[in-house]
């Protein structure tokens, strides 16, 4: 195969989250404009996925923080450098990236970092520690809110020489189309959540993790039952507890205490989630901090299904407010459940309308297409 450049990505893990899914679609991207493309990472769920013919592994332990294995990933990385002759080191997270800096630097190569997240910082270290983010040729925020938080917090760090841009994260449209799913896979679906299809079902996905806004959540379906009388509709919480078990028991019984028990189901996983969304009326995104960029809102929109999202982070900039989905105010129950009672309330045509437009907003500006193409032409002007 002919090659313009070689990118090396490197990320701890190949799991189901936003900077994984937007290391594998780059990765399967740069083969079909003649290069060549590499993923360092530790395992994961979606390295069944990888078309090894197209994009060739490497393993190594990057998830891990440890000083010493971060020193030997660094010494790793200038073997697979050079036997490979890559020409740029993309690093999607903290620790590996501690490693792809060294290495870039010592064998002169390009060295490009993806910001995913607002990385918190409660002391001077943790600061530092999160500066390896912007001490790359080319930093891509994945969303206006990470930009301007990148701005603020590590101007000290930035100068002419270091690029830093906007480049939003994407989805596949393709995949997340309310169309292209079937009925008996609905079905099939709703009987594996034991769900009838005879009320609404609103759904909540995310990890089980306080600031997800689970307990927020809850609050708000015990404030809609108020209204409307109990068990009115479904609500499921989909997502894993990661070892989390205080928390999830938390939400068990704050679900026992309102006596949502039949109401609320919890479901650790899902395979399929445009079904999850397809069978779904209304998705909800509660996070209680900003996100970076909101994967469920846009997501949700792709599906033309209404979206209820708070009013912090990237969801003010995917969605819409009023015409795509709704915005809440973030960590406010009594303000999710008066959106939720909202959209309840909706005829039909109205709720088409809005599924429309926020499946237009996403193709125009989320598609996972428009992502990798504008990645690829910042790869090409770092290397002129």
């Amino acid at each position: 195969m002919s090659s313009n450049f070689k990118v090396l990505q490197v990320i701890p893990k190949l799991g189901y989250g936003g900077a994984e899914t937007g290391c594998y679609d780059i990765a399967h991207y740069l083969p079909e404009n003649e290069c060549e493309s590499y993923i360092v990472t530790s395992g994961g769920e979606l390295l069944k996925f990888i078309d090894k013919k197209k994009v060739k592994i490497i393993k190594l332990p990057v998830h891990s923080k440890n000083p010493l294995i971060i020193f030997i990933n660094f010494l790793a990385l200038i073997g697979v450098i050079l036997i490979n002759n890559i020409s740029i080191v993309h690093a999607r997270s903290r620790a590996p990236a501690w490693s792809c800096l060294l290495a870039a630097k010592i064998t002169g190569r390009k060295f490009v970092t993806t910001f995913h997240g607002t990385y918190n910082f409660n002391s001077k270290f943790k600061k530092f520690y999160n500066s390896v983010m912007v001490r790359s040729d080319l930093i891509i925020a994945g969303s206006n809110f990470i930009f301007s938080h990148i701005k603020e917090n590590y101007k000290k760090y930035l100068d002419a020489k270091k690029k830093l841009l906007v480049i939003f994260r994407g989805i596949n449209v393709d995949y997340f189309d309310q169309t292209t799913k079937l009925d008996n896979d609905e079905k099939k679906l709703l009987k594996e959540w034991k769900i009838k299809k005879d009320k609404k079902i609103i759904l909540l996905p995310g990890r089980l993790t306080e600031w997800k806004g689970q307990e927020i959540f809850i609050e708000a379906v015990n404030l809609v039952n108020i209204e409307l009388g109990y068990e009115a509709f479904y609500a499921v919480i989909l997502g894993s507890d990661q070892g989390r078990d205080l928390y999830k028991k938390k939400l068990f019984r704050l679900t026992e205490q309102h006596r949502l028990i039949n109401q609320i189901k919890f479901i650790d996983h899902c395979k399929d989630m445009a079904l999850a969304y397809k069978v779904s009326d209304i998705v909800v995104s509660a996070s209680i901090e900003p996100e970076a960029f909101g994967r469920v809102s846009v997501e949700a929109q792709s599906m033309e299904k209404p979206i209820i999202a708070s009013n912090i982070g990237g969801s003010n900039e995917t969605v819409i407010d009023e015409k795509t989905g709704f915005l809440f105010e973030s960590n406010n129950a009594k303000s999710l459940s008066k959106k939720i009672l909202k959209v309840l309330s909706m005829d039909e045509a109205s709720l088409q309308s809005i599924g429309k437009e926020g499946r237009k907003n996403i193709i125009q500006k989320f598609n996972v297409e428009k992502m990798c193409f504008s990645t690829y032409s910042e790869y090409k002007k770092i290397l002129n």
